[in-house]
């Protein structure tokens, strides 16, 4: 009797473990997975496709191209790797083998670099174009990591990309909300997704959408469900499910002429490096509406100094100010925008200025060009408000994308079958 006891007992701790390492296994494999930030010496990290100059999470078309640029303020001619990986809708990893996705190698060392020429802050200008000799194409579509290693093997960052199939349309229609709470403020996204010839099995489950404002991933909308169809097409109608923010217009400086002030730099001094003083920025909520021509968040290297704006544009120490009365309520304020992939930390975050009331001060090394940027808050729970500082309007001019992703049942990976584009410049009741 003992000895049955002692097996039952066995029996059930085996199961159990059995149990828990299949639970570890499937929460191991499900983990979604995150850009890695780059270190500060890493700067300037420009990545757009073929159809976009202006660097964010590229969207690119089967068969399109991709490019990368850094630099590397070490200016030691490291020697740098990438890796590319496959990943599903909601960024975990996909089950499909490398030889599955890519035609080619990876894993291959980065040999297009050059250094700074004739400029105060040195470095080393880094430069990759996929599809290449090596990495010849991309087989599927699907989300992507493309990620950058040093010698020892160790993560340098890595950035998002995603690869589009033509086989559906997605036609955007941009409303202002019905929401009587934030009639002025908000901007509504509507779609339809289909083709003559394409068939949607199950859509419910195998249709996923992400609708992305001014390609800031942080404010996306994922997983939408089709209300209902009509013949081959998916409709999307939704009012509040599928609203943006109306934000402001951003707003910019240009210091290709690094030398001297311009109508958004106050004046230029000259220490270890240049240091480019703005004007001081003001809180922009409650005050009416003004257009201001911006390219929604991006940035572009630029200099009148040289002819090569990859290693002969200078370095500057950006300096912002921000006359704020608003009660922050223990939040922070910080810059905001593409230049650094939309990413809020330490070196973003506005600081009280002990010289005057109600100014926020900081700075930032950045490359010579032409910068898009924002205040937006932060509250202590870490809520994020882009209206807080710059507030909210229904006519701000904003770019709208919607992705739309199919995994047909019994497919073993998420196909990014089409994509629709859509400016608020054309927004109706």
């Amino acid at each position: 009797m003992r000895n049955t006891k002692l097996v039952f007992k066995y029996l059930i701790s085996k199961t159990l473990a059995i149990i828990l390492i299949s639970f570890i296994n499937f929460t191991t494999k499900a983990q979604q997975v995150y850009e890695t930030l780059p270190p500060d010496y890493i700067k300037t990290i420009e990545f757009y496709g073929s159809q976009n100059e202006f660097s964010g999470t590229p969207v690119i078309a089967l068969g399109e191209s991709l490019h990368l640029k850094f630099d590397d303020l070490t200016a030691s001619e490291s020697d740098y790797y990438y890796e590319i990986e496959h990943f599903n809708f909601d960024w975990t990893p996909s089950k499909l083998a490398k030889n599955e996705f890519l035609e080619g190698f990876d894993n291959i060392r980065l040999f297009d670099f050059k250094n700074s020429f004739s400029t105060l802050q040195s470095y080393t200008h880094y430069d990759l174009k996929l599809p290449n000799n090596n990495t010849r194409r991309f087989k599927v579509s699907g989300n992507y990591m493309l990620k950058i290693y040093n010698s020892d093997k160790q993560i340098l960052f890595s950035r998002k990309f995603i690869v589009f199939e033509n086989l559906v349309n997605a036609a955007i229609t941009i409303r202002r909300t019905r929401e009587l709470d934030f009639i002025g403020q908000k901007q509504v996204v509507n779609f339809e997704v289909g083709r003559d010839g394409f068939i949607f099995r199950n859509p419910e489950q195998t249709v996923k959408t992400v609708v992305v404002q001014n390609n800031d991933f942080n404010t996306a909308i994922y997983d939408l469900k089709p209300q209902f169809n009509q013949g081959n097409k998916l409709i999307y109608r939704y009012d509040k499910e599928s609203s943006f923010w109306g934000g402001n217009e951003y707003l910019n400086f240009d210091n290709k002429d690094i030398r001297q002030g311009t109508s958004r730099i106050q004046r230029v001094e000259l220490n270890d490096l240049y240091n480019s003083y703005l004007y001081p920025n003001f809180v922009r909520d409650g005050r009416r509406y003004t257009f201001n021509p911006d390219i929604n968040g991006g940035f572009r290297i630029n200099t009148m100094q040289g002819q090569d704006v990859d290693n002969e544009s200078e370095y500057a120490r950006v300096h912002f100010t921000l006359q704020n009365n608003k009660d922050l309520d223990g939040g922070e304020i910080h810059l905001y925008g593409r230049f650094n992939n939309y990413v809020l930390d330490d070196s973003t975050m506005m600081l009280p200025d002990e010289r005057r009331k109600d100014t926020y001060v900081n700075d930032l090394v950045l490359k010579q060009g032409f910068y898009n940027y924002k205040y937006v808050y932060l509250d202590k729970n870490g809520n994020f408000d882009e209206g807080f500082i710059s507030g909210n309007h229904d006519i701000t001019e904003n770019d709208y994308q919607v992705i739309v992703y199919y995994r047909d049942i019994g497919a073993r990976f998420d196909r990014v079958i089409g994509v629709g584009n859509a400016n608020s410049r054309d927004i109706i009741n």
